[in-house]
């Protein structure tokens, strides 16, 4: 027997579970009907196609757990619609925009959500604010929610197509170009957050970035480049519209930077390398020890009126000039190594070339390339360069230092009458 939904007022079996345009539970509907005369003989007229027809309709629908649902009103023709989605899920309650097109057979065809609410009554908001909307800007809305599902593997592959574009195109182009060890970094990296790759970029969160950086059993290196990574790619996605707010600016590493502790060279190495200065990995090591630069500046490094002009990780260390220490001077224009300068590559030579010239310190343990800067401060600290030269010239940050910070003015002569204090000959 067919009987009008209750809902919607469709046709519909009185066998069927439920109503197949609302999705109104009928058997429900007919098993509370049926349990009262008066009921039933509703029931029974609203099987006539009367327009007169009133259903009863309960109070409240009995689930399949026994509990009441609370009924919520019928929405406007043209309206849209909310469905609430299976599962223990934080936002259960999809607001979808009217149908606008329909396959083949009549049936209509699925619309992609607007959004995923707390309650029933925000995705009513929603949909509410949407039918305000003109086409156009419903058009912007859709395009927005559109990049908005963008994944973090999605915003991660448009980040490193546009920041290594010119290298990408190149190779594209089977021009021979050098490959920077960013890229290897920034791969690594990507790698260490794999807990992020498929879910949506606008829907994280300070709490997700820092997760990822706090999880991470690395060394501190390696979460600073996690680190980088998160701040590049919101600010790119900043930039696009992809997102609203950067996050990732406030994820911190909450360890010491293993990183920056070291061992100088002893004066009894230094000699040695200095007996070995005729060798150009010997030449090498010495420029890192009389320039204070970490090892990786050398990759993007420039030289001119005879300075260095580099420096990576700090505002304050990026693109600073120091000026070439005069015993070194004679190398740079010899040295290979400084042509075409890969950190990776030179590492392995330095730990031989030390292992060749018996250096090592304390319990037979080996020096690491950043120790060639602890000796630099070491040398700055025994020949007397002045304590703010020495900052600027190995990009510290001159911090809550006010005097320093804002009087701090060194030219480049000032600055080479200071890194000429250090005297090889008296090491």
């Amino acid at each position: 027997m067919l009987i009008s939904c209750p809902e919607c007022s469709r046709k519909v079996s009185d066998k069927a579970l439920a109503c197949p345009g609302c999705g109104y539970p009928i058997a429900s509907y007919v098993t509370a009907a049926s349990s009262s005369p008066s009921a039933s003989c509703s029931l029974a007229r609203s099987s006539q196609p009367a327009a007169s027809s009133i259903p009863v309709i309960p109070a409240a629908i009995p689930s399949a757990s026994g509990r009441r649902r609370k009924k919520h009103k019928k929405l406007p023709n043209g309206f849209g619609s909310i469905q609430k989605l299976t599962g223990n899920r934080q936002r259960p309650y999809a607001a979808y925009p009217p149908t606008k097109e329909f396959h083949l057979n009549g049936s209509p065809v699925r619309q992609e959500a607007l959004g995923y609410f707390e309650t029933w009554y925000a995705a009513y908001d929603s949909l509410s604010e949407y039918n305000r909307l003109s086409d156009q800007e419903r058009e912007e809305l859709k395009r927005k929610n559109d990049v908005r599902s963008f994944t973090f593997s999605q915003i991660y592959e448009m980040y490193y197509q546009d920041k290594f574009k010119t290298v990408l195109r190149a190779e594209q182009e089977c021009i021979k170009v050098k490959r920077p060890s960013l890229m290897n970094s920034v791969r690594a990296a990507y790698k260490n957050a794999s807990s992020l790759h498929d879910i949506p970029f606008s829907t994280l969160r300070r709490k997700d970035f820092q997760e990822v950086v706090d999880s991470c059993p690395l060394k501190y290196s390696s979460k600073e480049l996690i680190v980088m990574l998160f701040n590049q790619m919101s600010k790119f996605a900043l930039q696009n519209d992809y997102i609203d707010k950067d996050y990732a600016q406030f994820v911190k590493i909450d360890e010491k930077n293993d990183d920056e502790q070291g061992q100088p060279f002893s004066v009894e190495a230094i000699r040695l390398l200095w007996q070995d200065s005729e060798d150009p990995v010997s030449q090498m090591i010495l420029i890192l020890i009389y320039s204070g630069f970490r090892i990786s500046a050398f990759e993007t490094m420039t030289i001119e009126d005879g300075c260095f002009r580099g420096g990576v990780k700090t505002s304050a260390g990026r693109n600073r000039l120091v000026p070439i220490h005069s015993a070194i001077l004679p190398f740079i224009p010899v040295n290979p190594f400084l042509q075409n300068f890969s950190a990776s590559a030179f590492r392995k030579i330095f730990y031989r070339k030390l292992d060749e010239l018996g250096i090592s310190y304390a319990g037979n343990a080996k020096h690491t390339p950043h120790d060639c800067r602890h000796t630099f401060s070491w040398l700055c600290d025994r020949f007397g360069v002045d304590e703010t030269s020495k900052h600027l010239l190995m990009g510290h940050s001159l911090g809550g230092d006010v005097e320093s910070r804002v009087y701090s003015h060194r030219t480049p002569e000032q600055l080479k009458y200071e890194i000429e204090k250090i005297r090889p000959d008296r090491n």
